[in-house]
């Protein structure tokens, strides 16, 4: 007779900037925490916007993280946690992919949060891979700050090109479907 093992998870909580993804992880941390569960919180290195070693979302709400440079040092510092948080999930490559599928296999439970979709609407890896393989989704939607509406859009209003621009209300705006404008390449 076999042992069975606690069986892990994996949930992704995904939307626009804005949204309140990372206050939405934030929230199910410290619940696990409140649960004494152990807990490991990652964000990548690439992310300084708040603060160097916690991650924070745009409402203020913070918890500490340890910052790592690629997916697989997550493995590294998750060893002894039963529940794993990562913020800012398409920063990192499509190797996060298979890290959380490892450590869900270990019996972990990995919360994951990140954009969709960048600000030219296109699927932002590696977020569409996570979400099908995730047990559970979460779709958090922002306010659309031309019309009120229910905003799934990340509106970059700077004019820099590059997919990867690291910023908040000083270069991205939440839009609607009907008042975002699709870049000019």
């Amino acid at each position: 007779m076999h042992s069975k093992k606690a069986p892990g998870q994996i949930e992704v909580i995904c939307g626009s900037m804005f949204s309140g993804k990372t206050e939405e992880l934030i929230r199910r941390l410290r619940r696990a925490q409140i649960a004494k569960q152990s807990v490991e919180i990652f964000k990548p290195s690439v992310d300084k916007r708040y603060s160097e070693n916690e991650i924070v979302s745009h409402n203020e709400q913070k918890i500490p993280s340890t910052v790592v440079e690629t997916a697989e040092q997550i493995l590294l510092f998750s060893a002894e946690a039963d529940v794993i948080g990562i913020d800012e999930a398409q920063f990192f490559d499509i190797n996060l992919v298979e890290v959380c599928q490892k450590l869900a296999d270990q019996g972990k439970r990995v919360i994951v949060a990140g954009l969709d979709t960048d600000f030219r609407g296109v699927p932002f890896e590696p977020i569409p891979q996570l979400l099908a393989i995730a047990e559970y989704i979460t779709k958090t939607l922002a306010v659309c700050v031309k019309c009120g509406a229910p905003a799934n859009r990340t509106q970059r209003i700077s004019n820099k090109g590059e997919r990867v621009l690291v910023g908040a209300t000083d270069l991205y705006e939440a839009r609607c479907r009907n008042c975002y404008e699709q870049p000019e390449d």
